[in-house]
């Protein structure tokens, strides 16, 4: 069964409002359209439209029925000419960001050409949707927003810097009641990094709404979250921890909350979170949905979708694991070549932003007062930090405060900052999940980057396992490295 036969509005008639929409959606009706904005000229619209009807009542008493069809094609003219008018000057008004005209793979661009208003959204969600600089769905989007909007648990899988935050962004704003004073929908995330920039992508698309978004995390002080619960909440986004705390203790209250969203759903489900998500649902009504959305996923989530899910709608994007606009290089090195490895890296990449990853938090911070004493500028980040600090990182390294960031693995989920190109393993994964998020940072949303590895003696066999689960090939790295895999 075509799944977006599955999505079908009650009430809409047939036709089509763009070119490129897709045919099984329906146009939403003219006049529903019109009442949304509150613009003085859309009253005398509708004024208009009244005196037409009323018009209409009195000819269908007096002429003849030819008359009345004639009457029936003008008001369609007249309806279709407001909604024309309507839709052009809500846009007009937007400020839209300037277009990204960098190069794009096919990760994003290979869409059915569905638009944003096809998914019959509130218009104030889409003019921050539009402000945001999107333009129109990634596929990933276009996969599980009608879906979601629907009201059915998904399982969804894409790969990382495809739009997935979006992807369920999106509905849960399209579907929170904001004069509805409760929480509605929950977001789980596995780091505090990421609920920070989840938050922050829901404050934006809702800019126009009256929803109001919390964030809450480990690490942060508890009473000023209890305060904070006095006031209106529709949204909220934190780690599981956090939340269940807040729950159990009575000042969360999620009776009323009818979706769940769990990011990074595979790392949610691992033995550090899972028993936290299990006692965290039974605040949660039976009747809610719930999304999952991941680039991996291990087994332990087809345990929980068969246990919790409710007839889940399965998507998966991932023909293949690694982002098309990332090329993978390795440099075979001893230990102690590495820093003399990359300080010839760093003299011959043009690096827009890199990440550096180490394999543990003491390898951090001895690597990024070296890379200081090589005279490059140079933040790090790990989870032994204060919180604070770590938020302070993060936000002057996503504003282009510094060009290169040396982490642990606390990084690779999730976190995105477009201008990041090059993305060096200092120390190789020990796995290929890890390997695959780590990469993942840069190219983001159909972008080109570049992924180089430092392989010592002991990490070859590592490197073979790796290519051949993630079906990818990691090429030995050229004397000289063609900007325009990477750059354009």
């Amino acid at each position: 069964m075509n799944p977006r036969a599955r999505f079908q509005p009650p009430g809409m008639g047939s036709g089509s409002m763009h070119p490129n929409t897709n045919s099984n959606f329906q146009p939403r009706n003219p006049q529903q359209y019109i009442q949304r904005g509150p613009a003085p000229y859309q009253h005398q619209q509708q004024q208009q439209h009244f005196q037409n009807q009323q018009t209409q009542q009195w000819l269908r008493r007096n002429q003849s029925p030819s008359a009345d069809s004639t009457v029936d094609e003008v008001e369609k003219t007249v309806q279709a000419e407001a909604v024309d008018q309507s839709s052009q000057d809500w846009k007009a008004k937007l400020k839209i960001p300037s277009p990204d005209t960098r190069y794009r793979t096919e990760d994003v661009t290979a869409t059915k050409g569905n638009e944003f208003e096809d998914y019959f959204l509130k218009r104030e969600l889409l003019m921050g949707i539009y402000e945001k600089g999107f333009e129109r769905p990634s596929p990933i989007q276009e996969e599980s927003i009608p879906i979601a909007l629907t009201g059915s648990d998904i399982l969804a899988r894409a790969k990382n810097g495809t739009g997935k935050t979006a992807a369920f962004c999106i509905p849960a704003l399209e579907k929170i009641d904001q004069d509805k004073n409760a929480i509605q929908a929950v977001i789980l995330v596995p780091t505090r990094e990421l609920a920070l920039q989840t938050s922050q992508v829901c404050k934006e698309l809702g800019k126009h709404l009256k929803i109001q978004v919390m964030v809450t995390t480990g690490g942060t002080s508890l009473k000023d979250d209890i305060m904070r619960l006095y006031q209106p909440v529709h949204l909220l986004v934190g780690t599981p921890g956090r939340i269940l705390d807040l729950a159990k203790k009575g000042v969360c209250i999620l009776k009323d909350c009818s979706m769940l969203i769990m990011d990074e759903a595979d790392k949610l489900l691992s033995p550090e979170f899972q028993p936290s998500i299990v006692q965290l649902i039974r605040f949660i009504p039976a009747n809610r949905q719930i999304l999952m959305f991941s680039a991996t996923f291990p087994v332990t989530v087809k345990d929980f979708k068969d246990r919790y899910l409710n007839k889940p709608y399965v998507i998966n994007l991932m023909d293949e694991l690694t982002l098309k606009g990332i090329t993978q290089f390795y440099a075979f090195v001893e230990e102690r070549q590495k820093i003399h490895c990359l300080n010839t890296l760093f003299s011959k990449l043009q690096i827009n932003q890199s990440i550096i990853f180490c394999n543990s938090v003491n390898r951090v911070e001895l690597l990024a007062k070296k890379i200081t004493e090589l005279g490059y500028s140079c933040f790090y980040i790990h989870a032994k930090m204060l919180q604070d600090h770590r938020n302070r990182v993060f936000h002057d390294f996503r504003n282009g405060a510094c060009r290169n960031l040396v982490c642990t693995d606390l990084f690779t989920r999730g976190i995105d900052i477009q201008a990041v190109n090059v993305v060096i393993n200092f120390d190789f994964p020990k796995n290929s999940e890890t390997y695959l998020h780590r990469v993942g940072r840069s190219g983001r949303f159909g972008h080109l980057g570049l992924a180089v590895n430092l392989i010592t003696f002991e990490d070859r066999f590592n490197l073979y396992r790796i290519e051949q689960e993630l079906g990818t090939e990691i090429k030995q790295i050229p004397p000289q490295i063609d900007q325009a895999i990477y750059c354009q």
